[in-house]
């Protein structure tokens, strides 16, 4: 009789089991992508995936190809008491930037270099990453180019 009720244990053990949390790659959970706006002005982009959130004081912005005219305008993050940093402002969803040029750089290309730092809710904190896009600033008077992924999704054939 024992034996069966070690069996009927072992069997229901792994549904008991807590389900293990699969973490999104940093650079899924905090895409990064840019665009130029006009010809002196470069759009950066972070789309932080649910479930997730950046903080702001860890983003940075630097260019090659070009020269900031200032520090980026951060948009204003919501409060958040943070178990890692205390009282922190956090981004979720999109998160929009505008990086003024310090000259105009019509048709030029130009790097964008985007450093932040963010966690997942079920309490796991990414280190600090660096992901880089270039993009082609538009003529003056053009269109906004394109945004340009810095880990655009990967085609799969097979699930």
């Amino acid at each position: 009789m024992p034996t069966l009720a070690l069996a009927l244990l072992l069997a229901v053990w792994p549904a008991a089991a807590p389900a293990q949390v699969k973490l999104l790659e940093n650079e899924r959970a905090f895409a990064f992508a840019g665009r130029g706006l006009d010809d002196r002005t470069v759009e950066a982009r972070f789309v932080v995936a649910d479930g997730y959130y950046l903080y702001r004081d860890k983003l940075r912005f630097s260019l090659d190809g070009a020269v900031l005219a200032a520090a980026p305008a951060l948009p204003p993050g919501k409060l958040k008491d943070d178990e890692f940093f205390g009282k922190v402002e956090t981004y979720r969803g999109m998160v929009l930037v505008k990086l003024p040029l310090d000259a105009g750089a019509p048709g030029r290309p130009v790097t964008i270099r985007a450093e932040s730092q963010g966690c997942a809710d079920v309490g796991v904190c990414y280190p600090p990453q660096v992901q880089q896009i270039t993009v082609t600033m538009p003529v003056a008077g053009g269109k906004p180019g394109v945004p340009v992924e810095a880990a655009p999704e990967k085609k799969r054939w097979f699930n």
